[in-house]
């Protein structure tokens, strides 16, 4: 791997040196994805410097941003790796090679690592000001040793293995993201020195608060250097010593010919456990004895070595979160249950049968679809339930609606997705509990992941079968559904409802379907909608029309999704597009894109509905402009190679909810927004005390869909302008275009 070493590519100003014509047609035209995606991450780590959040808050950024850099190690950068060790010349759609993009990730990577390190030094020292603080062995207290020493007996020692490496004693294994110390010893007797280790179980808290008065910790590393004498007692005597934290390559391959498709996935779980060592994070003050010691038995080298100034395994600061003191936390909030549900008392099918309605998470609770599977689970009228079951939490109130719906004799399908990124465990487990039970469960396409989240329950109404569906954005998890921003769809339209069932038939006997005429599906025709989309604004905008584009997704990756919207704002369409992730697109540039605007906001709330919005020939928002909703995004593994589905919303309560308080109220928003300019880099929006933040709207103000008749007598929640906020007399997008 030596042939990485050397300079960084400066692909960010390639484009600038080509004239437009050739630009067109050169993959300079668009962004690296993993130099955009570490853009992203710098976002995250921002907030971090956001006076506005709370203290505590701003240190979960870091903690966040840490822990996005080994994810991002731990798949991206391996799978480069992997690339150049089997040789494949393959290029990234902004032309770059494997290696070349590894060199730029590590000139980038490397910088924002000490960004991210001095970012908790600063913020420790605002820490301290609140009366928080972090021994150290030199200043820790008489009294506080002592109970340290007596902590350490009884709760540490016991599971602490230390190992001496000699021929009797191998090197060990060393797991994906463990935490362990390298320490050098010398035999005072025979005046011989060796090399040992201490790895430290997941299980041991990092941060260990001593008695006090006031938050006091010491780190768990700490307290085991002093007591190294239990562990390697005399003649041995430590020399140096050195935290490390390894990250191996998680990616999976799977073979398609894969007969049982579960056993093939526990296999590849066994040999991702036992990944190559792509990453060693090591405190800079190891010695380099004990360093090549470490690089010999990882098996790595100088370029898969990165010295940490700073504290190895910098996300274990989360611990620290859960002993802050409300006042330095974002003010609890309580995901608001719907009226329009609540009118009905609490019955599902009867609110929905009455009018379709969206549920914005996590402004509205995630409650109201467990609800619903609970309801359809109990109800003696549903005859079956369909689910798809991609990500789902520990103990999960989903799964268990579906074993007991089982259980009461209803017909039950899962389609459970294995290929769901360290889920996998969990979703084979589940999927265990549900055969046992009678639950139908599919493992649908092993050349496909099934990203789609849906569910359709058929219930006997009047000798008649009604289906009612429920589609998703994100992920059957209540968990993640508190603090990541998504959209749940109801509606027992026959149509749509037809479509889902052929959607499911399509799904379980991988036969495709013919006679889908509202639902859009990847890889089948979902990439054809969204082109055709654009082409008809392409269309009206040379007709003469009004032509504009909305799209809220979390990456935009595909180069032929791209150049389609290159070629629209080439024809005079506008186009606004809040993309929290990466963007490989260009926005800004004359010639090619200057009609495209790139957003992204990052806050308090993980952005992740995806939403696509075209005028149709009237200025938006307006009653006519198609919306869709989507759990796709414009990625080409989401439109070509995963299920997925794109829900055209046409009632009027729900389209206006989406396009005119959603869309709008992202598009103003000025406190947590970004301005992606050409180069791949981005800019805060400038913002004033008063001007508006979508997150902090939404937490006030309930939704159009699920108001309901008993908040007639409220007031209504702010009407949302493009050209007009609260508090500012121009909108976020006239200020854009004063300063350019």
């Amino acid at each position: 791997m030596n042939d990485l070493i050397g300079s960084p590519i400066d692909h960010g100003r390639s484009y600038q040196k080509l004239d437009l014509e050739k630009l067109k047609t050169s993959p300079a035209r668009f962004v690296n994805r993993e130099l955009s995606w570490l853009e992203f991450n710098r976002r995250v780590l921002e907030e971090a410097h956001n006076q506005n959040h709370p203290l505590f808050e701003r240190l979960r950024f870091i903690s966040i941003a840490a822990s996005n850099m080994e994810e991002f190690y731990m798949v991206r950068v391996a799978g480069l790796m992997a690339q150049i060790r089997d040789s494949h010349k393959d290029l990234s759609i902004d032309g770059l090679t494997p290696i070349q993009q590894v060199r730029a990730i590590r000139h980038k990577a490397s910088a924002l690592t000490g960004e991210i390190q001095a970012s908790w030094r600063a913020i420790k020292e605002e820490v301290k000001e609140t009366g928080t603080s972090f021994a150290t062995l030199s200043d820790i207290t008489p009294e506080e040793m002592r109970w340290l020493s007596t902590t350490f007996e009884q709760n540490i020692l016991p599971v602490l293995t230390p190992i001496t490496i000699d021929p009797s004693h191998p090197f060990p294994f060393i797991a994906n993201k463990g935490l362990s110390i390298a320490v050098e010893l010398k035999n005072k007797e025979t005046g011989k020195t060796q090399h040992g280790l201490v790895q430290i179980p997941r299980m041991l808290e990092r941060f260990i608060k001593l008695p006090s008065t006031h938050p006091r910790y010491i780190l768990i590393e700490k307290a085991i250097i002093a007591h190294i004498d239990h562990l390697f007692p005399p003649p041995l005597k430590l020399v140096q010593y050195a935290t490390f934290r390894v990250i191996r390559d998680s990616e999976m391959e799977i073979e398609e010919e894969a007969e049982d498709l579960v056993r093939t996935f526990q296999n590849a779980l066994k040999r991702r456990r036992r990944g190559r060592v792509i990453h060693l994070g090591v405190h800079h003050n190891i010695n380099a004895p004990t360093l090549a010691f470490l690089q010999k038995n990882l098996e790595i080298g100088t370029e898969e070595t990165y010295p940490v100034h700073g504290l190895v395994g910098l996300s274990d600061i989360a611990e620290l979160i859960d002993d802050a003191a409300q006042e330095h936390l974002f003010p609890r909030f309580e995901s608001r249950f719907p009226e329009r549900i609540s009118e009905f008392d609490g019955n599902c099918f009867a609110a929905i049968k009455n009018k379709d309605i969206v549920i914005h998470h996590p402004y509205e609770t995630f409650d109201v679809v467990v609800q619903f599977l609970e309801q359809a689970a109990r109800d003696p009228d549903v005859v079956s339930i369909k689910q798809t079951l991609y990500r789902t939490s520990e103990n999960s109130q989903i799964v268990n609606a579906l074993i007991e719906a089982a259980h009461a004799g209803k017909s039950v399908t899962a389609l459970v997705e294995l290929k769901a990124r360290f889920d996998e465990e969990a979703n084979i487990r589940w999927a265990r509990d549900m055969e046992r039970a009678g639950v139908q469960v599919v493992y649908g396409f092993v050349d496909l992941k099934t990203h789609a989240k849906l569910s359709l329950v058929t219930r006997r109404e009047d000798d008649r079968l009604i289906s009612y569906a429920h589609f998703g954005t994100g992920n059957y998890h209540t968990l993640n559904a508190r603090i990541y921003t998504d959209l749940s769809y109801f509606t027992c339209d026959t149509a749509i409802c037809k479509d889902a069932g052929l959607m499911f038939n399509y799904m379980t006997s991988s036969a495709k379907p013919n006679k889908v005429k509202h639902l859009s599906i990847a890889p089948l025709n979902l990439r054809t909608t969204l082109l055709n989309a654009i082409d008809q604004e392409i269309i009206n905008a040379r007709d003469g029309l009004h032509a504009e584009i909305w799209a809220k997704c979390n990456a935009v990756l595909d180069p032929q999704v791209i150049d389609k919207l290159y070629q629209a704002s080439g024809s005079g369409v506008k186009i606004h597009l809040v993309v929290r992730g990466v963007c490989a697109l260009r926005p800004g540039i004359k010639g090619l894109s200057e009609n495209i605007h790139v957003q992204s906001i990052i806050g308090r709330f993980l952005e992740h509905s995806r939403i696509y919005c075209f005028a149709n020939g009237k200025p938006m928002p307006s009653r006519k402009a198609k919306v869709y909703m989507s759990s796709a995004d414009l990625m080409t593994r989401n439109l070509s190679r995963r299920i997925e589905a794109l829900v055209p919303i046409d009632n009027k309560t729900v389209h206006k909810q989406i396009l005119d308080q959603i869309m709008v109220a992202n598009i103003i928003d000025r406190k947590q927004s970004w301005s992606m300019n050409a180069d791949g880099s981005y800019k805060r929006y400038d913002y004033e005390v008063d001007d508006f933040c979508a997150h902090d709207y939404f937490m006030e103000n309930p939704s159009l869909s699920g108001r309901g008749k008993s908040l007639a007598h409220r007031p209504s929640p702010p009407e949302l302008s493009l050209n007009k906020t609260q508090g500012s007399q121009k909108s976020p997008q006239e200020k854009i275009n004063d300063k350019s």
